[in-house]
């Protein structure tokens, strides 16, 4: 599976380091985190990553394979 993190401001680079198993880009205000997600653990590991951040999870989306 494959996912679209996108949270609210630009992330360092220490913060995108925070998630290695992902890419990112910046936009407009926002950091776009995305790549290949094993499993359901897996997803909820990245969003509590995000949370315990403090980072803002605007939104979050499966992508087509």
């Amino acid at each position: 599976m494959r996912y679209e993190i996108r949270v609210d401001g630009h992330m360092s680079k220490t913060l995108t380091g925070a998630f290695p198993e992902l890419d990112h880009v910046l936009m407009s205000g926002q950091t776009v985190l995305y790549g290949s997600v094993i499993d359901e653990a897996h997803l909820y590991g990245l969003l509590a990553r995000c949370r315990s951040l403090g980072l803002r999870v605007l939104e979050m989306r499966q992508l087509p394979e």
